[in-house]
């Protein structure tokens, strides 16, 4: 299994949390600022995925 699939999907929502915080920063650059906007939305999205690949279990025990 990657590196990338170990990471829980409460540690992918927390990263993307911090990733918030840090846009919030009035003193963040516009580079640091799409940077972040990207890394977040990467964040979102594997959490999604791991949150998609949870109901389909849940799906195939229930069945």
């Amino acid at each position: 299994m990657s590196e990338e699939k170990s990471v829980s999907f409460e540690a992918k929502i927390e990263h993307a949390k911090q990733i918030l915080q840090k846009l919030m920063d009035p003193e963040i650059t516009l580079a640091e600022s799409v940077k972040a906007y990207e890394d977040g939305i990467k964040e979102l999205n594997e959490a999604t995925k791991l949150l998609e690949e949870a109901k389909l279990k849940i799906n195939e025990i229930k069945c």
